[in-house]
């Protein structure tokens, strides 16, 4: 074949994105290297959320990862921006179907101005978006990961938490 990535689209990205190729499972040091790296370069997530009487909404948004909160911003009169100011909790997907990764979190609602313009700034440059010009229907969603799951395959299912109740296990 005369061009390899034509077979295997994947072989240029780093390792942690390509699809797995292994048959035995990662242990869980591996796996939370694995979310961290994730957490740290990749820009969107998908946010899913449910209304006080349990609608389900899933969209993907823009984030930034400061290492213990991820910050995300949306108009606060949207699907996604009512469900979480209601009920204060979110379920976050990074990856692909065969490499995920799952947080739920407790969520806290910012005003724009509320957040330290060094914060915002950052969330800007790193997603090519600033919600700050967006008019006064944003708000900040801030996300404290209190559970945290990671599994590629079946393989995998058995160890995935990596978080409980906000702590590392590993």
């Amino acid at each position: 074949m005369d061009n390899p990535e034509a077979a295997d689209p994947d072989r240029s990205a780093p390792a942690v994105l390509r699809e797995p190729r292994t048959a035995g499972p990662r242990p869980r040091a591996e796996r939370r290297h694995d979310t961290e790296h994730r957490l740290t370069h990749d820009i969107d997530v998908w946010v899913a959320s449910a209304s006080p009487d349990g609608a389900p909404h899933l969209v993907p948004l823009s984030f930034d990862w400061d290492g213990e909160t991820l910050l995300l911003a949306t108009p606060l009169d949207s699907p996604t921006g009512g469900n979480l100011t209601a009920t204060r909790t979110a379920r976050l997907a990074l990856g692909r179907t065969r490499d995920v990764t799952t947080i739920e979190g407790d969520v806290e609602v910012l005003e724009m101005d509320a957040l330290p313009r060094e914060r915002g700034d950052r969330f800007a440059a790193r997603t090519g978006f600033d919600p700050r010009r967006s008019g006064p229907q944003y708000r900040w969603f801030r996300v404290t990961p209190r559970r945290v799951q990671a599994w590629r395959e079946v393989n995998e299912m058995s160890g995935r938490e990596l978080m409980r109740d906000g702590r590392w296990l590993v």
